[in-house]
């Protein structure tokens, strides 16, 4: 039986609700509770804590909490192709992964560029340091693909059932707060950086419960947050689900060849499409890599997914004369490694008294 087949109507209208917007208030459970009683969910405050607990427990979420925008704690993460022979690619792999610097690493369905990593640095100038190693320790060039616009980073996974839209907020909540419009960090807010980038304790008292790990305030924290989330330093709070526990099994990473003129206006119409989780701007490399928009797509099944490459596609073809040779779909075979962006460093570089 799948993960998605055990989930009830109770389960699935969580995960569709807080996928954002849980409340940042000290007891976040009870008018989290309230909210999906007011969309015909009937739960307790006790109920909604204990199911959120055993999902998380059970590995349909990657954790509960804060989804920290690592882009604006401090240093640099790029996205880097490269060509690993097949009679070379474990060994290349394990070469590539042994840097430090990279966070996630996945073998595509690709003719020529089958290895696909990130480089997450505290200092942007070292992306050229670890990527001069890695093409000496593998005898083969590597193509830093760095973002250059971001159009859309909302990855939300919704199942069938109650709240299907996922529109529940509740980040109004709690204490007014005002940007600082400080692009650094204090030594304070790096620790709770740090803390919280590993998700949030399953407790009555999450806030509550960080403050006390830090030896400061609970009001300091929830204030944290919340002036993190209107900053961007937060993308969102709530659950993070598990996408390949949901049944998002085919992850389709969709490039385009757009044409300049029309970049700007393409790209926000294609971020509007539910189903596209990160929608960027990348640059090109003559000769090899033709392609300088990418929009990442996630399906249930193959035919689903190849349904929304086809809308990707169509919601192209309203703007610019796309030809066979304009686009590729590149599906992910294999995780190589996956162990996230090092916070900490890229926070510590960032702190300032």
């Amino acid at each position: 039986m799948s993960e998605t087949a055990r989930l009830d109507r109770i389960d699935r209208a969580i995960i569709n609700a807080y996928q954002g917007g849980f409340p940042v208030v000290e007891r976040p459970f009870e008018p989290a509770a309230a909210a999906l009683r007011e969309r015909g969910v009937e739960i307790t405050a006790d109920e909604l804590l204990e199911r959120i607990r055993t999902l998380d427990d059970d590995g349909v979420l990657t954790r509960f909490g804060a989804l920290i925008n690592a882009a604006e704690i401090g240093g640099a993460a790029t996205l880097v192709a490269m060509h690993a022979p097949e009679e070379r690619f474990e060994d290349i792999a394990e070469a590539v992964n042994a840097h430090r610097e990279v966070a996630h690493n996945y073998e595509r369905e690709h003719p020529h560029l089958n290895m696909w990593f990130v480089v997450s640095v505290a200092d942007p100038e070292s992306v050229d340091r670890v990527l001069d190693a890695i093409e000496t320790e593998t005898g083969q060039r590597t193509y830093n693909l760095p973002k250059r616009q971001e159009f859309r980073v909302e990855a939300k996974f919704l199942l069938d059932g109650p709240i299907p839209e996922g529109d529940v907020d509740c980040s109004d909540l709690g204490p007014e707060v005002e940007p600082t419009g400080r692009g650094t960090l204090t030594p304070e807010e790096r620790d709770l950086v740090v803390e919280i980038q590993g998700g949030l304790p399953v407790t009555e008292t999450p806030y509550a419960d960080v403050a006390e790990a830090l030896d400061v305030e609970a009001e300091w924290v929830v204030r944290a947050i919340k002036r993190f989330d209107a900053e961007g330093k937060v993308r969102r709070v709530g659950v993070v689900p598990n996408h390949y526990a949901l049944g998002y099994t085919e992850n389709g990473m969709t490039v385009w060849n757009v044409p300049d003129n029309v970049l700007d206006t393409v790209g926000p119409e294609i971020a509007s499409l539910e189903f596209v989780t990160h929608c960027y701007e990348r640059p090109r490399h003559e000769g090899v890599w033709p392609y300088n928009f990418f929009a990442m797509t996630h399906g249930r099944s193959e035919a689903e997914s190849e349904r929304r490459i086809g809308q990707v596609k169509s919601t192209m073809d309203d703007y610019w004369d796309v030809g066979e040779d304009d686009w590729d779909s590149l599906f992910s075979t294999r995780i190589l490694k996956k162990t996230g962006i090092r916070l900490d460093e890229r926070a510590d570089a960032n702190t300032r008294e």
